[in-house]
């Protein structure tokens, strides 16, 4: 925003976001000095996470990284479980819902049942308490752990938005960042994610410039790829006729690119939005109702959301079932540019099998 009133804001904030950040950077020193502690654990464990304080796509990226590993190791996930209604350490089981693990470690459960997903506050302490009740556990995907450093992953992955790179964004509360900028020192991997699909080379080059990411680190594109919508009670695929009238009723942090999507292949595109990693009640379906009822066209009528806002919804599933409430979800994934694929998952790959037959060889390690 470059609003007189924005950049008035941003002037009084300025000394608030200095403060914070020098408390970061302090506390980044320790840590880099080894006057704070950080634990590494022979396991192979890849960390996912972000300067900003979300909307960088974080999610799909840790999907990927799931399909990539999971016929090959046996996987875990560990994320903090944000906003769930539990506390301590808790592994996904069968009738866990994501009011006890938290919407993103429920949709990793929901959809590859295969894997072990569990959440835990101290992530020094889960790992050793995922790695006692699932000793077979070969690699663990660290959810949004950029920042936590009490662990040292062996593979820092880090993502951020095309639309607002962390080069061009400042500490809060004058913007998102939860760090510094040279907090990506630390990333053996950059993502730059959500870019337009037809980026053109040019300005992925100028993009390499401006990051200038160091000798040891890596630097790949994606953009997000939305999958065939789906009813969010029954499962079944749903066509969506190009006269729909669609409200995309979600709480994620950013939901212009999906609005954006369907916008391009629909005319009649309303968004109501919650705030992230929202829990939903009875009022929000009957707000949703009515928006989806004073919506104009006389096209069929959808409400469209996101997988993550479906793990939530779902605790309300009796409710929309006798409301019924039109619910559709819209998958996405990500797809790497530029042919960057290949390359991405010998990165991701030649770490872990390295790391396995370094554990292999010490069994004894932390």
């Amino acid at each position: 925003m470059n609003s007189p009133l924005w950049q008035y804001l941003s002037f009084l904030l300025y000394p608030f976001a200095l403060l914070y950040g020098l408390v970061l950077w302090v506390r980044n020193r320790l840590y880099d000095a080894g006057m704070l502690t950080s634990v590494e654990f022979s396991v192979p464990t890849i960390a996912v996470g972000n300067l900003s304080v979300g909307g960088t796509g974080k999610t799909p990226h840790v999907e990927y990284l799931i399909r990539l590993l999971k016929d090959r190791h046996r996987v875990a996930t560990l994320s903090r479980g944000y906003n769930r209604k539990t506390k301590g350490f808790q592994l996904a089981a069968a009738k866990t819902t994501a009011a006890d693990i938290g919407d993103e470690p429920m949709q990793f459960h929901l959809k590859y049942p295969d894997i072990t997903v569990c959440v835990g506050e101290e992530r020094m302490l889960a790992v050793p308490q995922l790695m006692s009740d699932r000793p077979d556990t070969e690699v663990i995907l660290l959810d949004d752990a950029f920042q936590h450093r009490s662990i040292k992953p062996g593979l820092n992955l880090m993502v951020t938005d095309y639309s607002r790179l962390f080069t061009r964004d400042h500490v809060v509360p004058v913007g998102r960042l939860r760090e510094g900028r040279k907090g990506y020192h630390r990333a053996d991997g950059i993502i730059v994610s959500k870019c337009p699909a037809d980026l053109s080379v040019v300005e992925k080059e100028n993009i390499r410039k401006e990051i200038n990411p160091l000798p040891h680190q890596e630097l790949y594109f994606t953009t997000l790829r939305y999958g065939v919508p789906a009813d969010m009670l029954t499962g079944e695929p749903v066509l969506i006729p190009e006269n729909a009238k669609l409200l995309v009723a979600c709480g994620i942090a950013r939901p212009e690119p999906l609005v954006q999507h369907l916008r391009q292949r629909h005319g009649n595109v309303n968004l109501l939005s919650f705030p992230d990693h929202y829990y939903y009640n009875r009022n929000d379906l009957e707000k949703i109702q009515l928006e989806l009822g004073h919506m104009d066209g006389d096209g069929p009528a959808y409400i469209v959301t996101t997988e993550k806002d479906a793990v939530r919804l779902n605790l309300l599933r009796d409710i929309i079932a006798n409301m019924q409430l039109p619910f559709t979800v819209i998958p996405v994934e990500v797809a790497f540019l530029f042919g960057e694929a290949p390359a991405f998952d010998r990165f991701v790959t030649r770490y872990t099998e390295n790391a396995l037959l370094a554990a292999n060889e010490d069994p004894a390690g932390t």
